[in-house]
């Protein structure tokens, strides 16, 4: 018989295999030295087996990692922390960074983008001669063999921050003009007030808005307003010192922050601005002026707020536009007030048309003809607005405020339609030439379709065309040559008469005046006031008068107040006079009294 010693080896935890010693001695009785020489025997090769296999294992998770490292995204760099030798570099940094893997400068590439203290954590790198972005995370890990060792893993974020940069201007930056946003103004300005305050220097905001722009986007269409926006932005953006700080808030509204360190040339800037407003734009081959008005509020003596000097800069820039447009205002204290009224005059206009136009009532200034001995031939109508709430409004209050809101094209024609009716009335009862003269805005006059408004209001009323006169401004004359044409020869051929106002205060030419068929050439009262003691004014009265007698209009000359400036017409073949000196405005009721009945 064959005795046989049969020992278990363990690898790990468990029992891998089976050691078998045999010996062929008969009856064959195993000693005590002999099992303990096969026991170590069998430790030996348990030991052998051990470090076998754990090579062979080491050998196959160090492949298998590397093989799931050569396949990521990330370039991966793997160092002894002990030593500061590279123990592994993945296929992707081997490729992006080949020349510094070659050189042997990976050390110096990253560390140099590491801070000193070697923390875990991710960082922002950038690769200035490759022109690249990456985001590096840097930890430590147990390597494969039991040592611990820094990872460094890079993934390149070129394109993502390509991505950041695009929707960050999107955020930031007007879309048409390619200027700065409200966003970016609200950001700049609080930035800029504290830079102010911390030097102890000024700033200031000047709130910018353009005047009666819409006339552009009617008139020659919003591509050629998108055209004067693109214009007005890159000559802005010209001037020494705001060209990073000029911002489109939206619309034809634009803001300029003037720095601190601009500070100094801040008169400059706004002649410079105005000087830019000053000249004509050149659009669908014609040159056309758009004027602006501006708001300026300093920082931070009048105030801290972002918002707060917003508001007050727009509260400035609406003063400007009160007073006439074309204009500067600075903020002041003494304008608040007039800031709280203007939204109590909004809420109240917009109150009266709601409930029927009842608190607009419209007035009634008697013309004369000097040449039939100072006879009344009709009259101008004149809105007035006497508010329930706020009491008797004066023109030059509201009328800017209409125009801003964007409402003066209902109030002008409901206007249009009481005079109508107001003269057909006159005509009705005993005085069929008496006529009425209405003034038309230049949002009214530019509506698409005003003729058929103006054709309407004279079917729907009964006035006898040629009684209604419709008088638009010079400015508004010349703006856009040939869609006035077209405009007013339409207006004409309804049997409309047609007056030129306020003349002398535009840009007009005498060519221009003898394009559009005006029936009446009006004298601005800016040319009367000093009419009895001005040799130029009387000149110039005379020349209009010439003028008008040889291209075959008539004249009327408005504010005649007093009696030495109608004498001073006397011999100039004027041959309607309108002014105080002959009667005031006033309601319809009593001008059928004074001059009907």
């Amino acid at each position: 018989m064959t005795a046989v010693c049969v020992l278990p080896i363990q690898i790990g935890n468990g029992v891998a295999m089976y050691s078998c010693f045999l010996d062929n001695t008969p009856d064959k009785k195993w000693k005590t030295e002999e099992v303990k020489f096969l026991y170590d025997a069998m430790k030996i090769l348990q030991s052998i087996l051990t470090k076998r296999i754990q090579k062979n294992s080491l050998a196959s998770s160090f492949a298998s990692l590397e093989a799931i490292l050569d396949n990521v995204g990330s370039a991966i760099y793997v160092r002894d922390i002990e030593t500061g030798s590279p123990l592994f570099a993945n296929r992707v940094l081997k490729s992006v960074f080949a020349e510094e893997f070659a050189s042997g400068s990976l050390d110096e590439l990253f560390d140099a983008a590491l801070p000193e203290s070697k923390e875990i954590g991710t960082y922002e790198v950038n690769h200035v001669a490759r022109n690249r972005w990456y985001d590096l995370h840097y930890t430590y890990i147990n390597w494969v063999d039991g040592r611990k060792v820094s990872l460094c893993a890079a993934y390149d974020v070129t394109d993502k921050k390509s991505y950041q940069r695009r929707i960050e201007q999107q955020a930031y930056t007007d879309f048409l003009t390619g200027l700065y946003n409200r966003m970016c103004c609200e950001r700049d300005l609080a930035m800029h007030i504290d830079a102010a305050k911390t030097s102890g220097t000024k700033g200031a905001l000047l709130y910018l808005d353009l005047d009666d722009f819409k006339h552009i986007n009617d008139g020659l269409g919003h591509q050629y307003g998108d055209v004067l926006l693109k214009a007005i932005s890159h000559s802005l953006q010209r001037i020494e010192g705001i060209k990073n700080t000029c911002y489109r808030m939206g619309g034809d509204e634009f803001v300029i922050i003037v720095p601190p360190e601009s500070y100094s040339s801040f008169k400059r800037i706004i002649e410079q601005i105005e000087d830019i407003f000053s000249k004509p734009w050149y659009l669908k081959d014609a040159d056309y002026y758009c004027t602006m008005s501006m708001g300026v509020v300093e920082f931070p003596e009048s105030g801290a707020s972002v918002l707060d000097l917003i508001k007050k800069a727009d509260i400035a820039m609406y003063d400007a536009k009160k007073s006439g447009k074309n204009r500067v205002a600075q903020y002041s204290d003494n304008i608040v007030s007039s800031s709280s009224e203007r939204l109590g005059m909004e809420k109240s206009m917009r109150d009266a048309m709601t409930s029927g136009y009842r608190e607009f009532e419209v007035y009634y200034q008697p013309i004369v003809d000097v040449t039939e001995n100072n006879s009344c031939v009709g009259a101008e109508a004149l809105i007035r607005w006497n508010s329930s709430e706020l009491g008797f409004i004066a023109p030059s209050d509201f009328i800017p405020l209409a125009e801003y809101l964007g409402l003066i094209n209902p109030i002008g024609n409901h206007v249009l339609r009481k005079a109508c009716e107001t003269c057909k009335f006159w005509n009705d009862n005993g005085h069929p030439n008496y006529k009425v003269n209405v003034n038309l805005s230049v949002v009214q006059l530019l509506q698409s379709d005003i003729v058929d408004i103006v054709a309407r209001t004279i079917k729907e009323t009964g006035i006898t065309p040629k009684n209604l006169t419709l008088e638009v401004t010079e400015s508004l004359a010349i703006n856009d040559m040939e869609r006035m044409k077209t405009i007013l020869n339409g207006i004409k051929e309804l049997g409309v008469k047609l007056a030129l106002d306020d003349f002398g205060t535009g840009y007009s030419s005498l060519s221009h005046i003898r394009e559009i068929p005006f029936d009446v050439i009006k004298v601005d009262q800016s040319f009367v006031k000093d009419l009895a003691d001005s040799a130029y004014s009387q000149s110039f009265v005379k020349m209009v008068a010439e003028l008008a007698e040889t291209i075959g209009v008539n004249v009327c000359v408005e504010g005649i107040e007093t009696e030495q400036q109608y004498k001073v017409l006397e011999g100039m073949k004027i041959k309607m006079i309108q002014g105080f000196y002959f009667d005031k405005p006033m309601p319809q009721e009593d001008f059928v009294n004074k001059y009907v009945k």
